[in-house]
């Protein structure tokens, strides 16, 4: 068992991104129910420890800095995103989640790069829509840790509105004012 902890652990490490439990079975060529049990005592044996590492798993199973240490990793690592790219996540973030053929409505044919540079970053996911025709977009949980947010983007929508006086039909007033408190401008 723990030549298969640490073995999950390794995996964890070297993908850097969220998977479910079959995924790492399927990487590492075992039964499913055996790599949750290993998984399991893998989060105890973290969550016993007093370093800096956690496996969080609200969305599946990814190893990350705890909270706690999260300001090391801005400092080491920061992500740097150009004004018409987040700009492009403030629509994603007010309208999650969104049609990518709406965003690209909204935010022109340069969304698709944004897109994918935002996925590349992590900070937001894609996946496609019931009837295969697009895809839907949302923001993850590294959107949520790098920009600090506690609970939901839905919350935050709220407080916008009732802290700027505006209303939900006003979506580029609320995308100028979340990038006015993110302390940048638009840039095309």
């Amino acid at each position: 068992m723990e030549q298969l902890k640490s073995r999950i652990e390794a995996v964890l490490f070297v993908t850097a991104k969220v998977l479910q439990i079959n995924d790492i079975a399927e990487i590492l060529g075992e039964e499913p129910d055996v790599v949750e049990e290993a998984l399991l005592e893998l989060i105890m044996d973290y969550a016993s420890r007093e370093g800096a590492l956690e496996i969080d798993d609200e969305n599946g199973y990814i190893l990350q800095v705890k909270q706690d240490h999260l300001d090391i990793v801005e400092k080491l690592c920061p992500v740097e995103l150009r004004p018409p790219v987040l700009k492009t996540l403030t629509v994603i973030a007010l309208k999650e989640p969104i049609r990518q053929s709406l965003l690209k409505d909204l935010r022109g044919s340069n969304a698709y790069e944004h897109v994918a540079e935002l996925l590349e970053k992590g900070l937001i996911s894609r996946h496609k829509d019931k009837n295969g025709r697009s895809f839907n977009i949302k923001t993850t949980s590294k959107f949520n840790e790098y920009f600090k947010l506690k609970g939901d983007v839905k919350s935050l929508v709220k407080t916008l509105n009732i802290d700027a006086g505006v209303k939900d039909d006003n979506d580029e007033t609320q995308v100028d004012i979340a990038l006015k408190l993110a302390g940048t401008e638009d840039e095309e």
